[in-house]
């Protein structure tokens, strides 16, 4: 049975972002996205040597960032 969700021309958000694509979405640069990393302000996902990021953690952040 084909899954509807694979069907060309349907876009599938990856589950987990890169550094740049974290980057952009937060409109900031990627230095600052590692600064706010390795201070644990934003979750991160380590699988080996890659870092990736949750949208919903993201979000987090975001909400969190709100004055």
């Amino acid at each position: 049975m084909r899954n509807p969700a694979m069907s060309a021309g349907t876009p599938v958000s990856p589950a987990l972002l890169t550094p740049r694509q974290a980057a952009e979405r937060l409109a900031i640069s990627p230095r600052k996205l590692w600064a706010l990393t390795a201070s644990g302000e934003v979750a991160s996902v380590r699988i080996g040597r890659a870092v990736r990021y949750d949208a919903a953690d993201l979000a987090d952040f975001i909400e969190r960032a709100k004055q």
